[in-house]
This record gives structure tokens, sequence and C-alpha cells, in this order.
């Protein structure tokens, strides 16, 4: 009976080897792994600086830009357009559009004002995880493309935020609006 136990010993001992080897290797992987895919750090904040905001008419040459854009396009859209004090100036629903875009566009606004940023940068810096997944601890922080800071003189006058489409839809709609102020401005000069 002794030497049935004493020969079992080895055996053991090799069972428990066998399976802790691979657990041992799958744990030293796994931190290889994720020190291989640290993600880079996020981009420092914008300097551009607030401004006077946004005026009535001003704002409506920006919504009538990105109503344009979403028009042509025969998407269905919310548009929001705030002033650099945090207010919204103008807000316009088109037919048809989804009810939960409401809340989205004006989000999308107010995130793009408070972070001096357009809200794709956010979207693109989570993405990519790793120290970038802070972002979603930021109240207020809205990672989905379509925010953007209108910027009139070098100066954040405000933001337009778009929702109801896709996130390219929006941002494409949020940009025209933006844009359509830094033409005037080019041509008044």
């Amino acid at each position: 009976m002794l030497q049935q136990l004493h020969s079992l010993r080895p055996t053991m001992r090799t069972t428990r080897r066998t399976i802790a080897a691979p657990f041992a290797l799958a744990w030293i992987f796994s931190a290889a792994a994720a020190f291989a895919q640290t993600a880079p750090s996020p981009p420092p904040p914008p300097t551009t600086p607030y401004g006077s905001p946004i005026g009535l008419a001003q704002a409506k040459k920006v919504m009538a830009a990105a109503e344009a854009e979403a028009v042509r396009n025969g998407w269905s859209m919310v548009i929001v357009v705030m002033d650099s004090a945090d207010h919204v100036v103008m807000q316009e629903k088109l037919d048809n559009t989804q009810y939960g875009a409401l809340a989205g566009a004006e989000d999308k606004a107010r995130s793009a004002l408070h972070f001096r940023r357009p809200t794709k940068d956010l979207e693109e810096v989570l993405a990519r995880g790793g120290i970038g997944l802070r972002y979603l601890a930021l109240r207020g922080a809205m990672p989905l493309e379509g925010g953007v800071p209108i910027v009139v003189d070098g100066k954040i006058a405000g933001s337009i935020g778009v929702g109801g489409g896709t996130s390219v839809q929006d941002g494409q709609v949020a940009k025209a609006g933006s844009e359509s102020l830094r033409q005037d401005a080019s041509t008044t000069r």
C-alpha cells in the first residue's frame, strides 16, 4: 500500500504542473498583450478661447446652412445652435425626426462647447480605448459625432449639435452649419 502511494506522487505532481502551465502561459501572454495595447495619450485640449455669444442673425445663418444640408440629403434631423454662454439660441426639428434626437442634439452642442472641440474627436479617442476611456467619466462629454464649435474671428461664439441620422450624417450637417460663418467672414474681408 505504501508503495502505491509513493508511485502516485510523481503523477500528482506532473498533473499539477500540466494543469498550472497553461494558466501561467495565459497570464503571461495576456499581461504582455495589455502592455502592448496601451493607447497613446489623447491630444491636449484645444486652446481656442471663448468669445462673444453668437447672435440671432448669425444663428439663423448657421441653422439655414445646416438645414439646407439635411434637406438636400433627405435626412430627418434635429439641429440645435447654442451660444458661448451655454444657452440654446435656436432649435429646429425637421419633419419625421425621431424624438430621441432632441436631447442628443442638445447634448452634442453642449459637449462641443464645453470641451472646445468637435464631438467626433471625443468619439475617436474613446474608440482607441485605453486611456481614452476616461472620457466616459466626464460629465457632459458626448462621444458621438454631430457636435461642432462655431468659431468666429478665432474665438468660440457657440456650437451646433445635430441628431437624428447616423453619426457621419449628423457630423456632415453640423459641419455645414458651423462653416457657414467662416465663409461669411472670409467674403467680408
